[in-house]
């Protein structure tokens, strides 16, 4: 699981990381930030009730095209 953060968005309210910071945590702009590439499988429904607690809907999932290429590749041999 991939999560990043919309700055335009965010209020730098800090539920996401009061919730899992172990994920966010509020940058030097005083807006939170993902400071996890990939969120830990032991931290995920906390990073799910950051994102779903979110007041104005900032953190989204990063769709990963990972599988779309090695799929792509495995298509080109």
């Amino acid at each position: 699981m991939k999560l990043e953060v919309d700055k335009d968005v965010c209020i730098g309210c800090g539920a996401c990381q009061a919730i899992c910071p172990e994920v966010f945590e509020i940058d030097d702009d005083g807006l939170a930030k993902v400071i996890s590439d990939n969120v830990p499988k032991d931290k995920i429904e906390d990073a799910t009730d950051a994102k779903e607690g979110c007041p104005v809907s900032a953190i989204s999932d990063v769709e990963s095209d990972t599988n779309n290429i090695e799929n792509d590749d495995n298509n080109a041999e």
